[in-house]
């Protein structure tokens, strides 16, 4: 059952880290937003995931990166 609960939680956060790693029109500057993101979204994983929110941060802060440097502001944008 804690299972269950945790992995809601990934899926909630991996999907929130996502959709707000397209926020900004040049590619440092979403990447650089995807990075915060998703070290905040990855902390609250690994915190609740048990891994610990140091490495959590760490991944997710890099996958955040990553997804928003590789994104142009057409794919994702939640500002239009």
């Amino acid at each position: 059952m804690v299972i269950q609960s945790k992995n809601r939680v990934l899926a909630g956060a991996a999907v929130l880290m996502l959709a707000l790693t397209g926020c900004g029109y040049s590619p440092g500057h979403r990447a650089l937003t995807g990075g915060a993101i998703g070290a905040g979204a990855g902390a609250i994983i690994g915190a609740a995931t048990g891994m610990g929110p140091a490495e959590g941060a760490l991944l997710g802060g890099a996958a955040g990166a990553i997804t928003g440097a590789v994104t142009t502001h057409h794919q994702i944008n939640l500002g239009e």
